[in-house]
């Protein structure tokens, strides 16, 4: 008979005594699901109709003795050297599928191919088991974090001197334009409400033969670190100086940090 395993669908050709009429529980060699395996189909209604066999009466022992001259007609009979023998669809001992099919395995033409299973076909081996929008979302916060101490080291220290894109901090020197700011005519004082108190005297002069364009200053004010703690425009009195003019500025105020220590006045970059 030709079983069929119901995992797999492998299929085996066992003999009929290997199952047995009443059926057993069996075993796949392939993919070792167990299940019951019905016997085969008898008609027991032939099987009942069949002649009972015929056993062994006194002319069998007559003639048993005649074939056998030694035996006599009274004496014991001889046991029958095959009665000991089980029918061969009596027991199995095995209970294993793959057993039956290494004593009795099918011919290539009724056996089918083995299914080629590989671990690639129902799941990959690199498929990606994180959810990238939580990766996403720890990468951006990652980011955020060196984003705002990158920030705050700027602001603490000020920008380093390689950094390319650092713009100077005053425009470069005016064509014919004198900008003369001396430190003894600043004003650096306590008020008595408590406040800073700053106050610069200068002079722009133009020293050349036409006449220029006055553009804005700019005064910076550092603290210990050098780092700029504050800085305001001062727009000059006359927009242009005619060729050999001069003209005073003077500038206070009254907001400065406590922390500002050096003051620096310069030309505003445009």
């Amino acid at each position: 008979m030709i079983i069929a395993c119901p995992a797999c669908a492998t299929r085996y050709v066992v003999p009929d005594s290997a199952v047995g009429i009443d059926g057993r529980t069996v075993r796949c060699a392939k993919c070792r699901h167990s299940w019951f395996q019905e016997g085969p189909r008898i008609d027991r209604t032939a099987q009942a109709a069949a002649p009972p066999v015929e056993t062994a009466g006194a002319p069998v022992e007559h003639d048993e003795a005649a074939r056998h001259p030694g035996t006599a007609a009274g004496g014991p009979a001889r046991e029958d050297p095959a009665a000991g023998e089980a029918e061969p669809g009596d027991q199995t001992e095995n209970s294993d599928v793959e057993e039956i099919a290494e004593r009795t395995s099918a011919p290539a033409s009724m056996q089918e191919p083995e299914a080629q299973y590989s671990q690639f076909e129902y799941q990959p081996p690199f498929r990606s088991r994180r959810n990238p929008l939580r990766i996403w979302t720890a990468a951006a916060a990652v980011f955020a974090v060196i984003a705002l101490g990158t920030i705050a080291a700027v602001n603490y220290w000020g920008a380093p001197d390689w950094i390319p894109f650092n713009r100077p901090t005053f425009a470069a020197n005016q064509p014919d334009l004198v900008l003369d700011f001396p430190p003894a005519q600043q004003d650096r004082r306590t008020l008595p409400n408590g406040s800073e108190f700053f106050g610069a005297v200068g002079t722009i002069t133009n020293v050349g033969r036409e006449g220029r364009t006055v553009p804005s200053i700019l005064i910076v004010m550092r603290d210990q670190r050098e780092k700029i703690v504050y800085s305001w425009v001062l727009a000059p009195p006359k927009p242009k100086l005619a060729p050999g003019e001069k003209m005073t500025v003077v500038e206070a105020v009254t907001d400065v940090p406590k922390s500002a220590k050096y003051v620096e006045i310069g030309w505003k970059p445009s």
